[in-house]
């Protein structure tokens, strides 16, 4: 199955554009040169993209700001790579349920990873930056589906908006097998290639998650555990996630 991972990410982030090129006059991280693999314009509220789809009635989630020249792998990233900094400085998480969670406060966009850093993978390896996608693309639809809410007709649902967004038959096929599979936590992490990207795994599936639901809590515990999150650690992404979205 050939298809384009990363366009497909950026289309569940709410991207603007699907074509992965960046809005004129926008530039490039700092420290890159020329085209920019990464590049495209992600952000803007998961509601208005596949990731909202898949969630349906339930809890969506807007990414703030426009995070033009970077794609949804540098969104992600970002927000694990924040969590990561501020638990190696040892700093204290903000208690659940603090500040941006609950709209008490604006949402700050989440911070651009280092161009060199292992929250991105290497801008020249083509197949590195498909295989990343599609791993975040899936701990994404397998979050999604932790409620187990997802029945006959939001399927029909689900293909007839994927019809509606101009995806093709690979992306559409991919997103509906792995809507189809049953839950398999292995299957997310099995891609897994270090604790920086366990930590993007468990980002992205905040991201397409409420996690305050029983169901989704259980889920996501199942996660950390199998990802070798340390418990600190998956509290400072909790707090990166919330205080990027609303």
């Amino acid at each position: 199955m050939k298809f384009d991972a990363q366009k497909l990410l950026d289309q569940f982030l709410g991207s603007g554009s699907a074509s992965g090129t960046p809005p004129a006059g926008a530039g490039r991280p700092s420290g890159s040169s020329g085209a920019n693999p990464l590049s495209g314009v992600a952000g803007g509220a998961l509601a208005g993209g596949l990731a909202g789809v898949l969630l349906g009635s339930k809890k969506g989630r807007k990414v703030a700001g426009t995070v033009a020249t970077y794609g949804g792998m540098a969104v992600v990233g970002g927000l694990a790579w924040k969590a990561w900094r501020d638990w190696q400085a040892g700093r204290a998480a903000p208690p659940p349920g603090q500040g941006q969670a609950h709209g008490q406060a604006t949402p700050q966009a989440p911070p651009m990873p280092p161009a060199d850093s292992p929250f991105l993978p290497p801008p020249d390896r083509p197949d590195a930056i498909q295989d990343h996608s599609q791993t975040l693309l899936r701990a994404m639809i397998t979050a999604a589906k932790a409620d187990g809410h997802i029945d006959g007709d939001e399927y029909s649902r689900i293909f007839e908006q994927l019809n509606s967004m101009g995806l093709d038959a690979d992306a559409k096929a991919f997103v509906m097998d792995e809507l189809g599979r049953p839950m398999d936590i292995g299957a997310v992490t099995g891609s897994v290639t270090g604790p920086e990207m366990a930590a993007e795994v468990y980002a992205a599936s905040l991201l397409a998650i409420d996690p305050d639901g029983p169901a989704e809590r259980g889920y996501l515990a199942m996660l950390a555990a199998q990802l070798r999150l340390d418990p600190a650690l998956v509290d400072h992404l909790h707090a990166s996630v919330a205080e990027s979205t609303a």
